[in-house]
């Protein structure tokens, strides 16, 4: 039963780590490819813009970022604690 709680409840390895490395890649392409978008549409409608649509689009880029950088975070104490 030990053996059991171990294997599905015991410390993970360093390779665990990847996981985080991953998803902040991840993140970090989406805030690339949605900032280059927001610059495009703001060119484009620059006329239709509202401060609400604008609000809306630093929002999103900010809720990207955060993910990024909370990935990232996590990523670093991950390998630093396991090192």
């Amino acid at each position: 039963m030990a053996n059991l709680m171990s294997t599905y409840f015991g410390p993970l390895d360093k390779g665990a780590c990847v996981y985080f490395f991953i998803i902040s890649v991840i993140f970090f392409i989406a805030l690339i490819l949605v900032s280059i978008s927001e610059l495009i549409f703001l060119f484009q409608n620059f006329k239709k813009i509202n401060f609400r649509m604008f609000m809306n689009g630093i929002i999103i880029l900010f809720n990207i970022f955060l993910a990024y950088f909370v990935n990232r975070l996590l990523n670093t104490m991950c390998t630093k604690s396991l090192a």
